[in-house]
């Protein structure tokens, strides 16, 4: 995203209306007498908490018999007689019942830690779990004594490897078994896994585990691993049924599924399509089914099984903003306009309600956007739409109305490049004073995106390129803007705890005499939730004599955060952002601005809501003293 393309809606928002909807979700007229915030129930009658029958406190001693302290804490992690102990157990048999499933959990964490030879014993009022009898009584009135030891033993280290069947030819570091590596079970298992899943990548819909083993040498302290591997035959797709369509075209599905017939068979590729078609918005559901054996010509027949959800929907929205004051949203859409997942959207807003109470000086909003996929081809999405505005930020006063068409093609499973044609008139009063710009332009951009998770990334990156040459046909002027951004993320361990995630970006303009010749809307801002937090909507500017802010030709931008998870639910993010816009084409970085601050996250099915507290660290005079900006997702 471009900086002038942040709305001034995150100019230190709050935005308390979305956040509040995402929290609380949808409203019910059905009487009820709690609600949930953040994992916390509010107004909970006693009626609906979780009645225990019989209930069993008891008084835990746990000795992990180990200065080791991850090994101290996975163990802990894994007891529930640990994480639970402060909730009583329904019956005395209960505990007893609890007590021997946690054995179990904490010998399979010692095996994960490669502690084969590491035993637990488990006393409940001075008995052996194994000595109770089938339905034992403990003393009534008081806490039961629970005593849990631990002996680790010594970790154990892989001696030899042996890979046999089809997995004979492939090297075992190439799945983290290498001799004299510390044997942990979980390493174990995940390469069986991952020999299956590369084999089915190579077309080998049946490939299965035929013997995966572990032998333990107590006297060497060493695990000899055997791992056989049955590949089974190439085939490729065969064919592909659907099921579940109601106004949904299935032939659409199956073409847009591209799992066509003939095709080498991929989990991976499975494994797209059905995220493809999730991303459709028109389904609840999406399932491909396998068949369980290949069809005589020697292909795998496949089921592709939809639930269609609501195609039309409506909405509204909201957010308080300390500078802009309060604005509203509203939305219209259908998602299946034609039969092949077509969408339509209307929309419009109103914002700076109390910011001003002239209601011509309020900023307007609509626009009606539609969208194709499958247009040109399975890989291909057309999109159309006009847009009006009545915009009056600090930079200038705006009355914009475009329209624009355009295609994205997906290149690959990581590539997308987007081409489009625009037409846009604005009228604008700025530091330059009144000025009227009709201007055609062709925008192209090229999109790599290598993230696992587009709304909270942990690894991998994004990187994009773009380009718009257009022309200002009231002026007669050439001019074209160039940008591109790269967003990087790296996560140190596996549970994804601790996420390091940066991001820079850089833009120039080229052409056009004057910087008066090109429309305020096209110039570069920075400042906002979407690029320097701390500063306002378009603070970061070049200005003129009269200290107006006019624009630039060219920026840089860079943000780096540390996402840091105190909980499963709960994050913190220290950040810092810096940026720099230029007058000239090239970039002079005369005058930098940098902003830091630190964030809340809070962890849901749809994506972390995120807010952000900043401060500039070298502001304006009379500028922005700080920024507080919401949403959904993290910031970049």
């Amino acid at each position: 995203m471009s900086p002038r393309s942040s709305i001034a809606h995150w100019k230190t928002a709050t935005a308390l209306a979305i956040v509040a909807s995402a929290m609380l979700g949808p409203l019910s007229v059905t009487q009820a007498h709690a609600f949930k915030i953040f994992g916390m129930r509010f107004f909970e009658s006693a009626e609906e908490e979780v009645q225990v029958i019989d209930p069993v406190r008891y008084a835990l001693t746990f000795d992990a018999g180990t200065e080791d302290e991850e090994l101290r804490e996975a163990l802990e992690n894994g007891s529930q007689l640990v994480q639970d102990q402060e909730k009583p157990v329904s019956g005395d048999l209960g505990l007893a019942i609890k007590a021997r499933d946690d054995r179990d959990r904490l010998l399979a964490v010692l095996y994960e830690k490669a502690r084969y030879g590491g035993t637990v014993s488990i006393l409940i009022d001075g008995q052996d779990i194994d000595s109770l009898p089938p339905d034992p009584s403990f003393a009534d009135g008081q806490a039961v004594p629970v005593v849990v030891r631990i002996s680790p033993g010594p970790a154990f280290t892989l001696g030899s490897i042996t890979f046999k069947g089809d997995a004979a030819g492939l090297d075992p570091a190439r799945y983290d078994l290498t001799r004299g590596a510390r044997a942990d079970s979980t390493l174990i298992i995940k390469a069986g896994e991952k020999i299956v899943e590369d084999l089915k990548e190579q077309s080998r819909p049946l490939a299965e585990l035929t013997e995966r083993s572990a032998v333990a040498d107590h006297a060497t302290s060493t695990v000899d691993v055997t791992i056989s591997v049955d590949g089974g035959p190439v085939a490729p797709v065969g064919e592909l049924t659907v099921t579940g369509t109601r106004t949904v075209d299935p032939n659409f599905v199956r073409d847009y599924s591209r799992l066509n017939h003939g095709r080498p068979y991929s989990p991976e590729n499975i494994r797209k399509a059905a995220e493809r078609l999730r991303q459709l918005n028109v389904f609840s559901s999406v399932t491909i089914n396998e068949a369980d054996k290949l069809a005589p010509d020697g292909t795998l027949p496949m089921n592709i099984q939809v639930s269609e959800g609501k195609h039309r929907y409506f909405g509204f929205g909201g957010q308080v903003s300390t500078t802009e004051g309060l604005g509203l949203q509203g939305y219209w859409g259908h998602r299946n306009l034609f039969g092949r997942a077509e969408s339509l959207r209307i929309e419009g807003s109103v914002d700076r309600i109390g910011e001003t109470t002239d209601v011509g000086s309020l900023d307007y909003s609509a626009g009606i956007l539609f969208a194709k996929p499958g247009a040109f081809g399975p890989a291909s999405t057309f999109t159309a739409s006009v847009k009006a505005s009545l915009l009056d930020p600090d930079a200038y006063s705006a009355k914009t109305i475009t329209g624009a068409a355009g295609a994205s093609f997906e290149l690959s499973q990581t590539d997308t490049v987007s081409v489009g044609a625009e037409l846009g008139l604005a009228d604008i009063d700025d530091a330059f004073g009144s000025n009227s710009y009709l201007t055609a332009a062709i925008p192209l951009e090229y999109v790599r995106d290598t993230r696992d998770d587009k709304l909270n990334p942990t690894e991998g990156y994004r990187a994009l390129i773009n380009a718009k040459p257009s022309y200002e046909f009231e002026g007669q002027t050439f001019f074209s803007s160039f940008e591109a951004s790269a967003s990087a993320y790296y996560s140190p361990g596996d549970e994804n705890r601790f996420v390091l995630a940066g991001k820079l970006a850089a833009g120039v303009l080229a052409g056009g005499d004057e910087l008066s010749d090109i429309p305020a809307t096209r110039r570069f801002f920075l400042g906002g939730g979407g690029s320097v937090r701390g500063y306002s909507f378009q603070e970061i500017s070049p200005r003129n004599a009269d200290n107006e802010l006019t624009g630039g030709r060219s920026y840089v931008n860079g943000s780096f955060e540390a996402r840091i998870a105190i909980t499963e639910t709960i994050g913190i993010v220290p950040f810092i952002d810096f940026g720099s816009v230029s007058a000239s084409t090239a970039p002079d970085f005369s005058d930098i601005r940098a902003g830091a601050g630190i964030g809340l996250r809070y962890a849901t099915s749809f994506g972390p809501i995120r807010l952000d507290f900043a401060v500039p660290l070298n502001k304006y005079p009379g500028g922005t003293d700080y920024g507080i900006y919401a949403g959904i997702g993290q910031s970049f």
